[in-house]
């Protein structure tokens, strides 16, 4: 039970308060297989109920959305980690888990001051002027004000909420006794892989945290686009940032979404759908670092179709290895190359989908062959995504979460582009990106560097071998040689083998048994019972007993098939 995994008493108040709102909101039962209703009892407070009828009529995935919300960050983040993972959960789901924002009322300026005069080591009107202690946005984690330096420059501060650290803190440390209970106790839940997943929550609230992390982030993108000047990013004045506070240059630009305020100030949207597709595309294939989240609300436009990237908080990653898969399995949706993308995913899902292969390969020729004939400008990158993943979902294959956050990236990007530009095409977008990848992946300065790698590695090999093999004999001589064969399910064999034995072994003796036994019984004297020799009697008592327990053994085994 939870209560008795829990090891500090100090998060109990905060279990009480997530299995209150589960409970409210219509999970009673997941809290009591989970093992928290003992945890209610025992902190003997009464639950307040609200709104009950409604929620009775909500689906799942609003009480969940919900619940989340009054839960607070660690849930919200929770809950947009869960958006990205289009492989585990159906498009309703994922329409709820978007509607989660950071969204949120700001706090009192006062509140913050203390924590603010901390960091910055003297009151904050001592070092900016007109200081805004009206919040400019909010979210659940920090909020931001606006305020200009003394050189004149416009600036916003990102001030993390006093105290919400122990609180998240507090949540991942019952979020991951939760998951580990979860598999344990609730196999229809396994699916979903709660204990990957509740690591990815982890890693991305734990550097969102840090809101100089979030700086960094920007430099290293805007230094990707330092020859780019239709790209940028706002600058961060390192000399007033820290842990739980950034201070970054206010842009003064028109919101992504606001369409009106776009066409109003002369805007070209088909350009700017362009140049926005292409910084992304340029992050994800060509640099493997990449801003996760783009959508129109992190986005503003300036004067010259210009775009700046803002909050970048929630940043991805792609090795090599990523980058090249990513490639391969775009390229083989748009070439119709069923092996290429059966290749790809095998290789993202491992051992899972060597089971599934037949079904799988039948599932993605029909799903390419619902795209013949179509011209490129027609295909749908966002929609083709989203397909496979629901393939993926429907064969139960569970992609890594750093892909399916780049799935979730892509997604968002075309759906960008066409709010943008209903006519956008994504594929032409990225045919050149995709073309001086294939080139670079083939240039002969990189074969060669491979080529000599392997090279290098081979003669290794050759050079250690005479001493592998002199260890090797050593170790035959001491009779310290082991071999060790794993074959899987061969516990399972030898266990069937040893109960076959074991059953042809009790056959062999009760029959034998029978035998003797009817030979004594022949034989005059010795002690009698009832007229029958005792011996006799005894014989067929051991026969049947033997006999009955080889029925039930071979009636139990065909039970368990």
């Amino acid at each position: 039970m939870l209560w008795e995994t829990l090891k500090a008493a100090r998060d109990i108040g905060r279990l009480h308060e997530i299995a209150s709102v589960m409970i409210r909101y219509g999970f009673g039962d997941a809290v009591k297989r989970l093992g928290m209703s003992r945890i209610l009892e025992q902190a003997g407070k009464v639950l307040r109920w609200k709104d009950a009828e409604k929620m009775a009529r909500m689906e799942s995935p609003e009480r969940v959305r919900r619940a989340f919300e009054e839960l607070g960050p660690t849930f919200i983040k929770l809950g947009q980690i869960l958006a990205s993972r289009v492989d585990l959960f159906s498009q309703e789901w994922i329409e709820e888990f978007e509607k989660l924002q950071d969204q949120v009322p700001p706090r009192p300026f006062d509140e913050l001051r203390m924590q603010i005069q901390e960091d910055l080591g003297d009151a904050p009107e001592n070092i900016f002027l007109d200081l805004d202690t009206t919040a400019l946005a909010a979210g659940s984690i920090a909020q931001v004000h606006r305020a200009r330096l003394e050189t004149g420059e416009d600036v916003i501060l990102k001030i993390r909420y006093p105290g919400i650290r122990p609180i998240i803190e507090a949540d991942l440390r019952l979020l991951s006794r939760l998951a580990e209970i979860t598999e344990k106790e609730v196999p229809e839940w396994r699916r979903f892989h709660p204990k990957d997943v509740l690591q990815q929550v982890t890693m991305s609230l734990r550097r969102e945290l840090d809101l100089a992390s979030e700086c960094r982030y920007a430099e290293r993108i805007a230094e990707s686009f330092k020859d780019d000047p239709t790209i940028s990013l706002p600058r961060v004045f390192w000399e007033w940032t820290s842990e739980r506070l950034n201070v970054q240059e206010y842009i003064d630009g028109i919101p992504g979404k606001d369409i009106e305020a776009i066409d109003a100030a002369g805007l070209d949207r088909k350009l700017l759908a362009v140049r926005g597709a292409n910084a992304v595309l340029k992050m994800v294939l060509e640099d493997g670092f990449y801003h996760a989240d783009p959508h129109p609300g992190n986005l503003f436009f300036l004067s010259g179709n210009r775009i700046v990237i803002i909050d970048t908080g929630m940043v991805g990653r792609l090795s090599s290895a990523r980058q090249t898969q990513v490639i391969d399995l775009i390229r083989g949706l748009v070439a119709r190359d069923t092996a290429q993308v059966i290749d790809v995913l095998i290789g993202w899902t491992g051992d899972e989908a060597l089971d599934t292969t037949d079904k799988l390969a039948i599932e993605i020729d029909s799903f390419l062959d619902s795209y013949h004939g179509l011209a490129l400008k027609d295909l749908n990158i966002a929609a083709m995504l989203t397909d496979i993943t629901v393939i993926m979902r429907d064969n139960e294959l569970v992609m890594p979460p750093d892909l399916a956050l780049l799935f979730k990236v892509f997604i968002t990007l075309e759906g960008l582009g066409r709010l943008l530009d209903p006519e956008f095409d994504m594929v032409s977008e990225a045919e050149p990106f995709l073309k001086r990848a294939m080139l670079a992946r083939y240039h002969p300065d990189v074969l060669a560097r491979k080529g000599w790698k392997n090279f290098t590695e081979f003669v290794e090999l050759l050079s250690s071998l005479p001493r592998d093999l002199r260890r090797l004999l050593q170790s035959a001589r001491r009779g310290a040689l082991e071999m060790n064969v794993d074959i899987t399910r061969l516990d399972q064999f030898g266990h069937e083998l040893d109960r076959a034995a074991s059953r042809l072994t009790v056959g062999l003796v009760t029959a034998a048994m029978i035998i003797g036994t009817s030979i004594v019984m022949t034989v005059e004297g010795g002690p009698t019972m009832f007229g029958l020799p005792v011996l006799g009697l005894l014989g067929f008592l051991g026969a049947g007993i033997g006999g009955v327990w080889l029925l039930i053994s071979i009636w139990r085994s065909g039970r368990h098939k």
